[in-house]
């Protein structure tokens, strides 16, 4: 059974830092690219980052660029999220996800599995 489990969400201030995991299960990291992606209160789910099954590869929606850190320990079958100068507008469920790139998507990972899930509020 794959499973994908998020954690390191919470409240922080604004121009605060949090750092989410995403720990796979029932699957070998290091076989997928991944992604991470949010949803905010009333929005349409968004594609936040792109990590390449190797590492070597990362791509940002362009209101993170900057700001957030995609990367992976294929060791511990674990990606992460560094998330720095947090802003309210970053306030969403942030999921994680595996799969394949896909060039010709509306986003770059064509997606497999999908975590749960993990809130992220960034107070003003």
């Amino acid at each position: 059974q794959v499973q994908l489990v998020e954690s390191g969400g919470g409240l922080v201030q604004a121009g605060g830092s949090l750092r989410l995991s995403c720990v796979l299960s029932g699957r070998t990291l290091n076989s997928y690219s991944m992604g991470w992606f949010r949803q905010a209160p009333g929005k349409e789910r968004e594609f936040v980052a792109f990590n390449s099954w190797s590492g070597n590869r990362t791509s940002y929606v362009d209101s993170v660029k900057g700001r957030f850190t995609v990367t992976r320990d294929n060791a511990k079958n674990t990606a992460y999220l560094q998330m720095n100068s947090l802003k309210p507008e970053d306030t969403a469920v942030y999921s994680c996800a595996i799969g394949v790139p896909c060039y010709s998507c509306k986003d770059p990972l064509r997606v497999d599995y999908w975590g749960t899930g993990t809130l992220v509020t960034v107070s003003s």
